[in-house]
């Protein structure tokens, strides 16, 4: 019986998905997502809020290893949630408002999909360059400094998650490594993942209640995807971590700029329509 529940189709895309993530630690919300919606044609608004569930399950797992590897920086975690969950439920509000299912909402995922998917790929091919940029000068602020900058990346984080589960890895990453250059790299992620867990918790319940969760797709993607993080995780110390963050990379570019072009194409029949509407108006007067 739940085998005739488990679409193979979506646990093939779990299992690579969740061995990427294995490997390098990023890419499961900006390549599960656009996977959803490119290959499966599953909308944006669905795509987003059953990977942010799908997000959730496996963060936690990951939670769990670090948590017991003693790897996490709960003072991190604490201030990140303070910016990233009112930064959540600001975006689920907004995106409540404009009829999440509807089409200026699909233009709103789909635009900051976009945008962060691009972010995401110059995190990944700058966090080096960025991190010897302003590395040293972040390190000369106080603690309270950077916990209200860490509080503000939290925020930022919960609005592009919410609205594009995409973000929360190698942005969030990139920028505790800045702020944090005293915390080993494996506090980093391991704090990263933490944070992860409430706020994709948080904007994956928020999706689902306004009815954009797909279960059976959310089951189908789990079965998948704890295979291939074990299979990922084995594979890590045997493959470069620069070439495959440059591959994925240059994938998000390729995807990001696909997205923007849908956008466009969203925008101008409204553009057009809008024109028309205002050439009629004297006509009807």
């Amino acid at each position: 019986m739940l085998m005739q529940a488990i679409d193979p189709h979506f646990a093939i895309a779990g299992f690579l998905v969740g061995a990427l993530v294995g490997v390098t630690g990023v890419g499961g919300g900006s390549l599960m997502t656009p996977i959803l919606i490119l290959l499966f044609g599953v909308s944006p608004a669905t795509a987003v809020g059953t990977d942010l569930l799908f997000a959730a399950a496996t963060k936690t797992v990951g939670s769990f290893v670090h948590g017991f590897n003693r790897t996490i920086d709960w003072r991190i975690v604490l201030r990140l949630a303070a910016g990233s969950i009112p930064g959540a439920l600001l975006a689920l509000a907004v995106l409540a408002w404009s009829n999440v299912g509807a089409g200026g909402a699909r233009h709103l995922i789909t635009v900051v999909l976009s945008v962060t998917l691009l972010l995401t790929a110059a995190a990944l091919i700058g966090r080096n360059k960025l991190s010897a940029l302003y590395g040293w000068r972040l390190a000369k602020l106080d603690d309270r400094s950077i916990a209200i900058a860490t509080v503000i990346m939290g925020a930022v984080l919960g609005i592009l998650v919410t609205s594009s589960s995409v973000g929360a890895g190698a942005i969030g990453v990139t920028a505790l490594v800045m702020l944090y250059p005293r915390i080993s790299t494996a506090q980093i992620v391991g704090s990263d993942i933490a944070h992860a867990v409430p706020l994709t918790l948080v904007a994956g319940l928020g999706h689902g209640a306004m009815g954009s969760v797909d279960i059976h797709t959310l089951v189908s993607l789990l079965v998948g995807s704890i295979p291939g993080i074990f299979v990922g995780s084995s594979l890590a110390a045997r493959i470069p971590d620069v070439a495959l963050r440059y591959v994925l990379a240059a994938v998000l570019i390729v995807v990001g700029a696909r997205f923007a072009l849908d956008a466009h194409a969203q925008l101008t029949p409204n553009v057009a329509a809008v024109g028309e509407t205002q050439a009629a108006s004297p006509a009807g007067k």
